[in-house]
């Protein structure tokens, strides 16, 4: 079976896919965590847990960036530090790789 993604039905089909992959990984962790006793350990771990993945995910960026991705980086660590903040901390990096690279025209 093929999906032609250039038709709205075949949109509308990999879009549906693609929610329902990431609602069976959301509450496949519910489901499994229920087998699990919640000890200290294991609460320092889940909540480490976020870092750790956005670590992975940044990291690329970080070795392989430019300007704007490092710029990036600056605004998200001063935000952080400043507000206490992971949301506007991320919001404030996204602006200034937006402006950065707006000004650089990359």
């Amino acid at each position: 079976m093929s999906v032609d993604p250039g038709t709205t039905a075949g949109f509308a089909v990999i879009v549906a896919a693609m929610a329902l992959a990431a609602y069976l990984t959301r509450i496949a962790g519910f489901f499994l965590m229920s087998f699990v006793a919640v000890t200290p350990r294991v609460e320092a771990w889940l909540k480490a847990l976020p870092l750790a993945i956005m670590g992975s995910i940044l990291a690329p960026i970080a070795l392989h960036g430019g300007p704007a991705e490092y710029a990036g980086f600056a605004a998200t660590i001063a935000v952080f530090l400043w507000r206490r903040n992971d949301i506007l901390a991320a919001v404030a990096g996204m602006a200034a790789v937006a402006l950065m690279r707006a000004l650089l025209g990359s």
